[in-house]
């Protein structure tokens, strides 16, 4: 049976993924403005506390109104918060500070682009989810489009440094994939218990290696950075996986770099040059590829039980004795039903393909 849908597949999972990418894209050359020179992990620090706090403060704000829209964290899903912030906000930036001591910053930079690849491979081999070959050619696109963007012309240093910087995208992927686990909970709550758990370590270290606070002018601007570039984008990020999958979140993200070079050319006063035309002509196509991905088929959906905002749709037609606003989220049963139309790997399209 084939069902019509209320709404584009690429709404809203495609201009969060940006959204996403934007903000974080344009946290570097703002860093840069305000903290260059500044011990690493101390500026990594005040950009993951501002955006703990910043959420924390939203989250306190918004109260029940909050809590009444969104499914709250439950005991099942602390072992992959816990996993994604080891991951993503402890082992991660270590492995990478320690690397970066060890090798060269324009090898450190190519390596970075691993962790896209790595978010995508994780959730292709290890999470079976769809990767169709549309998928791979939009992603190798932008893949190279970073590459090239990074590259200095020194190629890549196989040391020590290299390992450390690489295990750190692999850090990252593994968070992208297992936050995905938790996609259906408060996004606001995972990024915001992120930002505080990864701040506090990476001030702790910075502090403990003798490092000191700036002008508290500079913290203060620093935690704003902070919190739309990593609290708010995280997010926007965490959101999108709900209806896009890992693969292509972590895809969509990988355009942050040509964006913050386009803000450092903007606001550094950078050089306009052919390499960043070209990388922007190759994410171009891979954004392309991505946009125009059409995955549709005859599926099955299996009767399931669980929590997560909604708004009711074909995929939710249950009734409620009130009236309710929505989006909203509660407990709700979804019965059996075979359709057809696109979709993404969201929280209802996670099936095998033959």
């Amino acid at each position: 049976m084939s069902e019509p849908h209320s709404h584009s597949h690429l709404w809203p999972g495609v201009p969060l993924a940006l959204g996403s990418a934007a903000l974080f894209g344009a946290t570097p050359p703002l860093s840069k403005l305000l903290l260059d020179g500044v011990n690493p992990f101390m500026l990594a620090g005040l950009l993951y506390l501002g955006a703990g706090l910043g959420l924390a403060l939203y989250r306190l704000l918004r109260g029940r109104q909050a809590a009444a829209g969104e499914a709250q964290l439950t005991a099942g899903d602390i072992p992959w918060l816990t996993l994604a912030i080891g991951m993503g906000g402890i082992i991660a930036p270590v492995l990478l500070m320690f690397g970066l001591t060890l090798n060269t910053a324009s090898s450190s930079a190519l390596l970075l682009n691993l962790e896209g690849l790595a978010t995508m491979t994780i959730a292709w081999l290890v999470y079976r989810e769809n990767v169709d070959r549309r998928l791979l050619f939009g992603a190798f696109a932008i893949l190279a489009g970073a590459v090239l963007l990074s590259w200095q012309g020194d190629g890549i240093a196989f040391n020590r440094g290299a390992l450390l910087v690489a295990g750190a995208c692999v850090a990252w992927g593994l968070d992208n994939n297992f936050t995905r686990r938790i996609s259906a909970t408060d996004p606001v709550v995972i990024a915001m218990l992120k930002g505080l758990v990864a701040g506090v370590i990476n001030v702790g270290l910075a502090l403990a290696g003798g490092a000191s606070f700036p002008p508290a002018s500079i913290v203060a601007a620093t935690a704003a950075v902070g919190f739309f570039g990593i609290g708010v984008s995280l997010v926007m990020f965490i959101v999108a996986l709900r209806h896009l999958g890992t693969a292509r979140t972590g895809a969509y993200y990988s355009l942050a770099p040509f964006i913050g070079a386009l803000l450092a050319i903007a606001i550094l006063g950078d050089a306009v040059t052919l390499k960043l035309a070209v990388a922007g002509l190759l994410m171009g196509i891979g954004l392309w590829l991505h946009l125009s991905e059409r995955h549709e088929h005859e599926h099955e959906h299996e009767e399931l039980e669980h929590e997560h905002s909604h708004v009711h749709d074909e995929h939710h037609e249950h009734h409620h004795d009130e009236p309710v606003s929505e989006p909203h989220s509660h407990w709700h049963r979804h019965a059996p039903m075979r359709h057809r139309h696109p979709h993404y790997p969201d929280l209802h399209h996670r099936h095998g393909h033959g």
